[in-house]
C-alpha cells in the first residue's frame, strides 16, 4: 500500500474515532440533563468498598467551592483538613469566596459554566436546587445514596423528616444537608419572666392571655424591684431578632403566627379575623403602658442593656428564642424562667413548632464537572459518622473536647458524653466549625456537659415545658421546592408582603393606625401586593410534593 493510501486510511480511522468519542460525549451530556444521576458518571473502580477507609484506592483530588468561615483561618492548612485527607485519601483544592457577596459570586460562577466538582456550604434554597438539578448542572444523588450512602441511609432511617426535607417533588435528591437536632430551636417562640419578681408579687406563672395581662400590670404598678420608682419595663422584645416579635408568641393564642397547613390547606394568618383579634389584644397592652416602645426599633445591644441594667433589674418579661438576647452568662440569666404557651380567649393553646432539623438543606452539591462523583459522595457521606462530625464541628479530643468524669450530667440529665474545652481565641485552624455536612442528633446534643445554670441547660428545660402544646391539627410549613416560574413570582411578592405585614402590625399595636377603621384598607393592600398568589404558590408546591 502506498504511503498516500496509508495516510488516507489513518485519517479515516481517526475521523471515525473522533466521531465515536463525540457520540459518547453526547450520550453522557444527555444523561446529565434533567437531573441525571451522579452514578451515571465516572467509574467506581477507584473507590474502596462502602464504609471502608481510605475511601479511594489511590489519591484523588476534588475541587471544592466554599464561602469563607470567619472562625477558620485557612482551610488548606486546617488540622481537620489534613486529618481527613489522611483518613480518606482525598485531597481538596479549595476555592474560598469572601463571605460577603458569596451568593452573588456563586450565581456568576454558575452562569459562566466555570464551576468546580463540589459546591459546599453556599446556602442555596430548594428552588435553586430544583432549577440547577433540572438542567443537569447539579447531579442527582439517589443512586449514589443507594450504593454507597451507609451513613446517609442510617440518618434517613433515624430521622425520616431529613429525607423528606431534601427530596424534590420528582423524587430526586440534589444535595446532602447539614443536620442539627437543636431541641430548643424546634420551639423557638418563648416568653421569659424574671422569677424573683413573680415571688415578690406572690404571683404564679400565667396560663392565659388575661393572666399575662394581670402579671404585666402588677410589674408596672407593684414596684417589684423595690426602688420606689416606676422604672420597671413589663414587656419588651427586639426589632428583627430571633423570635423577638410581639406577633409571634403572643399571636399564637389567637392564630398560629406563621404560614401553616391544616388538612392539606395552606393558611397565611395575616388577613384572618383571629389575627385581627390578636392585634387588638396587643394594642390594649400597649395602651396600658405594658409594652416597651423600643420593642419596635431597638437592636440586640439595646435589648441586652434592658436585661442587664447595672444598678437594678428593670425588665420583667422578654420575648426571645434564647436568654442571651437580653442577659449575660452568669448574671441574671438563671433568674429568668419560661412562660409556657398561653391560652387564648377561644381556648387555643399551641406551641410554634419547627420540627425540621435540616439547618442547611444544600450543604453539599456535586456538579456535572465531577470526574469521580462517587468519590465526592463518599467523602461527604462519611462526615455523618459521629466521630467525624465531632472532629469536624467541635475539634480534637483532648484539645477542644474531653470525655467528662463520671457523674457529670448532660443537658438531658443523663451522664454526659463530651465536654468542650473553652478556647482562648475564637478564631482557630483546628476544625471546620460547621462548614460541611455533619449530623448532630438530639441525643448527640443532649450528651454535652455544661455547668449548672448554663444557657443550654436552661433552654432545654424550658423547651420541655413547650412540648406538650404541639398541635395535632396544625402542620408547620415544610420545605417546598418552587418551580422556576413560581420562584420568580415569589421573589416579587414575598419581601413586599412581609415588610407590609410587619409595618402595619407595629402601626396597629401602637395605635398609629386604628385597627377597626383601617382594617379593610389593610386587607385590600395585602391583596394588591399579592397575598392570594403567595398562598397559591405555596399550595401548588405543597400539592405537587404531597398530593
Amino acid at each position: 500500500m502506498s504511503r498516500k493510501k496509508i495516510v488516507l486510511v489513518l485519517l479515516l480511522l481517526l475521523t471515525l474515532l473522533i466521531a465515536a468519542c463525540s457520540k459518547d460525549k453526547d450520550v453522557t451530556t444527555e444523561g446529565n440533563k434533567g437531573g441525571g444521576d451522579a452514578a451515571q458518571q465516572g467509574s467506581d473502580s477507584i473507590v474502596t468498598d462502602a464504609g471502608e477507609f481510605p475511601i479511594v484506592k489511590e489519591k484523588v483530588e476534588l475541587n471544592v467551592l466554599i464561602p469563607a468561615n470567619s472562625l477558620v483561618k485557612d482551610f488548606n492548612t486546617n488540622e481537620f483538613t489534613k486529618w481527613y485527607e489522611e483518613k480518606t485519601g482525598v485531597h481538596i483544592n479549595w476555592e474560598v469566596l469572601p463571605s460577603e457577596g458569596a451568593q452573588e459570586q456563586l450565581n456568576l460562577i454558575l452562569t459562566s459554566g466555570e464551576y468546580p466538582d463540589v459546591i459546599m456550604d453556599m446556602g442555596l434554597q430548594p428552588a435553586q436546587l430544583r432549577l440547577y438539578g433540572d438542567n443537569g448542572t447539579f447531579l442527582a444523588l439517589n443512586d449514589l445514596i443507594e450504593k454507597y450512602g451507609i451513613e446517609t441511609k442510617k440518618m434517613f432511617q433515624e430521622i425520616p423528616v431529613v429525607k423528606d426535607a431534601i427530596t424534590s417533588p420528582d423524587g430526586k435528591i440534589y444535595a446532602l444537608p447539614q443536620v442539627n437536632e437543636c431541641f430548643h430551636c424546634t420551639m423557638p417562640q418563648k416568653m421569659w419572666v424574671y422569677k424573683p419578681w413573680l415571688d415578690k408579687l406572690d404571683m404564679d406563672i400565667p396560663q392565659t392571655t388575661e393572666e399575662f395581662r394581670e402579671l404585666l400590670l402588677a410589674i408596672k404598678n407593684g414596684d417589684p424591684n423595690g426602688n420606689g420608682k416606676a422604672d420597671e419595663i413589663p414587656l419588651s422584645g427586639q426589632y428583627n431578632g430571633w423570635h423577638t416579635s410581639l406577633t409571634g408568641f403572643l399571636m399564637d393564642p389567637f392564630i398560629y403566627s406563621d404560614v401553616h397547613v391544616v388538612d392539606g390547606k395552606i393558611i397565611a394568618p395575616w388577613d384572618k379575623e383571629e389575627y385581627k383579634e390578636g392585634l387588638k389584644y396587643l394594642n390594649s397592652l400597649y395602651k396600658d403602658g405594658l409594652i416597651y416602645s423600643g420593642t419596635f426599633t431597638q437592636n440586640g445591644e439595646q435589648f441586652k442593656q434592658l436585661g442587664e441594667n447595672p444598678e437594678i433589674p428593670i425588665l420583667g418579661t422578654a420575648l426571645s428564642a434564647t436568654l442571651s438576647s437580653f442577659t449575660e452568662g452568669d448574671s441574671r440569666m438563671k433568674d429568668y424562667v419560661a412562660i409556657p404557651p398561653l391560652e387564648g380567649p377561644d381556648g387555643q393553646r399551641i406551641t410554634f413548632y419547627l420540627p425540621n432539623p435540616v439547618t442547611r438543606p444544600a450543604e453539599f452539591i456535586i456538579t456535572n464537572k465531577a470526574k469521580n462523583p462517587e468519590v465526592a459522595f463518599r467523602w461527604a457521606d462519611a462526615m455523618y459518622q459521629e466521630e467525624i462530625t465531632m472532629r469536624s464541628v467541635i475539634g480534637r479530643e483532648g484539645e477542644e473536647w474531653k470525655i467528662p468524669e463520671e457523674g457529670v450530667l448532660g443537658l438531658d440529665g443523663n451522664q454526659a458524653k463530651y465536654e468542650t474545652i473553652e478556647k482562648e481565641e475564637p478564631v482557630h485552624n483546628d476544625y471546620w466549625d460547621q462548614t460541611g455536612p455533619s449530623l448532630r442528633t438530639k441525643e448527640f446534643r443532649a450528651g454535652q456537659a455544661v455547668p449548672e445554670g448554663h444557657q443550654e441547660q436552661l433552654l432545654w428545660a424550658a423547651t420541655e415545658q413547650y412540648a406538650p402544646y404541639i398541635s395535632d391539627t396544625i402542620e408547620p410549613l415544610p420545605p417546598l421546592f418552587f418551580s422556576e416560574e413560581d420562584s420568580n413570582k415569589m421573589a416579587k411578592i414575598e419581601q413586599s408582603l412581609t415588610d407590609y405585614v410587619d409595618e402595619m402590625a407595629s402601626a396597629f399595636i401602637t395605635g398609629q393606625s386604628d385597627i377597626d377603621s383601617s382594617w379593610d384598607k389593610y386587607i385590600s393592600t395585602l391583596q394588591e401586593i399579592g397575598i392570594e398568589e403567595y398562598v397559591a404558590i405555596h399550595q401548588r408546591s405543597y400539592d405537587e410534593k404531597y398530593k
